[in-house]
């Protein structure tokens, strides 16, 4: 069976916050667009989690599939294949009652920052703050205290026509927080604000987050706001190709330093390796993979135990236990063949996973993990 390689443990916010609600969960999910012979797929088989008080960042190429994926969270589209949870409501199927619900708990604020022209900054905000029943007290200190801390305290009567864009975009930003939401999904929150302005704004996010629970995910292409991300997730054609905890690529780095499998390459490399790595969750009982599929991931286990079944044709038996610092998916991406084995989660577990080309360019680079590998290869058949 795999490597019988045992890693230590570690510890710290990282691990600690695996045990945080998850606030988006979203499985499996497609998404396509047009009809016919027009009908053209944006989103491929994704999967994400995102939990109580993470700011997640969603980074990638113009067109990759990020505004998607974000108004599907946000209910401004309908989620038509997978499974899509959003503070514990699924979205595939949900009626409209429940997205009514739903949308009170969300902040939305998107690059174009659609303002009432024949409404002042006051006013626009205050908008949302009645469309969700704010008390109206609470809602005027909080909008006044809001457009203060963004640099409006001296506009907030002005109309939009007499505001520039980068004002009327901090307008936008204080509609989508008045009412104090669970979850705020950002469209390029930043691109139309000076570095002051929009270190402001994700400074007031970190506080939201840390301070009241409140989940935050940012899609952006602005380099400078990218330190305040507990995960930064890339997304390229359609598909989540990483999906990294800041602070826990120094701890993949560890855990990969004293793994024969990496033991060869370069700190660069191994650095690299790790920003590539998704980290994947289970429950136990939970399928991570399933014989007869593609073999797209390549997995190691960070934290728990799995099962190695193998179908025969008659029955299917549970041939192996593997256990944290241990490997699997390895096989499918040497050969190209379908999975020839299922792996079932014995208990909560946390993986690390490398896709099918970020893996092969490891295999290319490392002679000891292509050594290692392909005589755990050997040794199984």
């Amino acid at each position: 069976m795999d490597s019988q390689t045992t890693i230590p443990a570690t510890s710290g916010a990282f691990a600690e916050g695996m045990h945080l609600p998850k606030t988006v969960q979203v499985a499996n999910v497609n998404h396509y667009f047009g009809e016919g012979e027009l009908r053209k797929q944006a989103l491929f088989s994704n999967n994400l989690d995102v939990r109580r008080g993470e700011i997640v960042i969603m980074t990638g190429p113009s067109g990759s599939g990020k505004t998607t994926l974000l108004t599907l969270i946000g209910t401004l589209r309908t989620v038509q294949e997978g499974s899509l949870k959003v503070l514990g409501n699924e979205l595939q199927g949900a009626d409209r009652d429940l997205i009514v619900r739903l949308r009170r708990e969300l902040g939305f604020i998107f690059q174009a920052h659609n303002l009432f022209e024949s409404l002042t900054a006051y006013q626009n905000v205050n908008m949302a703050a009645e469309l969700v029943g704010l008390d109206p007290q609470i809602a005027e200190g909080r909008i006044k205290s809001l457009l203060t801390r963004l640099g409006l305290g001296d506009r907030v009567h002005y109309k939009p026509k007499s505001l520039s864009g980068g004002q009327k975009q901090r307008v936008a930003i204080a509609r989508g927080l008045v009412h104090k939401p669970k979850l705020i999904l950002a469209d390029e929150p930043t691109a139309a604000l000076d570095e002051k302005s929009g270190r402001e704004v994700v400074t007031l996010f970190q506080e939201l987050a840390r301070d009241e629970g409140c989940t935050i995910i940012m899609v952006t292409h602005d380099n400078r706001i990218l330190d305040v991300a507990d995960r930064i997730v890339n997304m390229v054609d359609g598909n989540i190709k990483s999906d990294v905890a800041v602070q826990e690529t120094s701890v993949i780095c560890e855990f990969l330093k004293g793994f024969p499998l990496f033991a060869d390459l370069t700190p660069n490399t191994l650095s690299e390796v790790a920003d590539k790595m998704m980290v994947h969750e289970a429950d136990a009982g939970d399928v991570v993979i399933r014989q007869g599929d593609p073999g797209e991931l390549f997995y190691l286990i960070r934290g728990g135990s799995v099962d190695v079944l193998i179908d025969d044709g008659t029955e299917e038996k549970t041939v192996a236990q593997l256990n944290q610092g241990q490997y699997f998916g390895e096989t499918a991406l040497i050969t190209d063949e379908p999975r020839n084995a299922t792996i079932v989660a014995r208990e909560k577990s946390i993986f690390y996973a490398l896709g099918k080309a970020d893996f092969r360019v490891v295999l290319e680079t490392s002679a000891t993990f292509e050594e290692e590998l392909r005589q755990a290869l050997f040794g199984r058949q």
